[in-house]
């Protein structure tokens, strides 16, 4: 049987993961439009230089820029008929950046609208989607599937089954949690562990939501309730704050190195960041964590 990528590197002590994608395409002056995945076919070569920026600041592993890359996201902005070649383009657009040396996560985040009985989206429209949007992601290369900063558990289990309908790969479901350590629809980490584990996710964790400091409490808790998963953590850079017109993010990359530090001593598997992180705070966590 083949030993895939993502699976071979399960064997390391633990894994760095990139930080935040929207951040830096909005740095680049590329974003044109409200909707990120576009930068993939417009300005390809500044989303390659982002993934190469993080495989050179120590990421083992790197998400495609298509967090919003669903067709019923995409049919926001017009563009849900290119749903596929938007996924396709930016998991080869990774795979081209990083090499083989580097894991490629294809990156599926939430619907952008609420499953019934809250809206409209039935769970086999949401499945569907899901599986549409893994496939091409894994029809461009990618070694494992993301599906993160969910907060609804039947999104999330339409996610997880989506993803294995649709391609062969590991998938990695990560749930994001408030301050009150809550996901927006009432779901704890003990209760989102033990939900996933049962859906078919191959890793579980937290990303988004909160600064690192509330994630020491939920990692804890996720790992008693699911003491046989593998856990990822991707917290912000803090919260964000305003500054005039300028969006600033407060925790420094060595603030949040120690952080991760803490996460490894606590046995999490993947340790990377989002929202306001740069490749500054990658290297800082892959110093803390692997020693350089």
């Amino acid at each position: 049987m083949k030993i895939r990528r993502f699976e071979l590197a399960l064997g390391a002590d633990v894994l760095v993961c990139d930080g935040a994608m929207g951040t830096l395409l909005m740095q680049s002056g590329a974003m044109t439009g409200p909707c990120p995945e576009e930068v993939t076919l417009t300005a390809p070569e500044v989303v390659k230089d982002i993934h190469r920026r993080y495989a050179e600041a120590g990421a083992d592993i790197v998400e495609t820029a298509t967090f919003g890359g669903s067709r019923i996201k995409l049919s926001k902005s017009g563009l849900a008929d290119r749903t596929v070649e938007i996924n396709e383009t930016a998991a080869r657009i990774a795979r081209e950046a990083v090499g083989d040396g580097i894991i490629v996560a294809g990156d599926i985040g939430p619907l952008g609208e609420f499953l019934q009985p809250l809206g409209d989206i039935t769970y086999e429209a949401a499945v569907d989607a899901f599986a549409e949007q893994a496939k091409a992601l894994a029809d461009g290369g990618v070694d494992v599937i993301i599906a993160e900063t969910l907060s609804d558990l039947q999104e999330a289990r339409a996610a997880i089954e989506g993803a294995k309908a649709a391609a062969d790969l590991p998938v990695i479901c990560t749930m994001t949690f408030e301050t009150h350590l809550h996901t927006i629809m009432g779901v704890s980490p003990a209760d989102a562990a033990v939900a996933l584990r049962s859906y078919g996710a191959d890793l579980i964790g937290a990303n988004c939501g909160t600064g690192p400091a509330e994630f020491e409490t939920i990692i804890v808790q996720m790992m008693q309730a699911a003491p046989d998963m593998f856990i990822a953590v991707q917290p912000n850079a803090g919260l964000p704050e305003l500054a005039g017109e300028d969006v600033i993010w407060r925790i420094d990359p060595e603030e949040m190195a120690s952080y991760a530090a803490r996460f490894k001593q606590l046995g999490v598997k993947i340790i990377g960041a989002c929202c306001g992180s740069t490749p500054d705070h990658i290297r800082a966590i892959a110093r803390a964590v692997k020693g350089h």
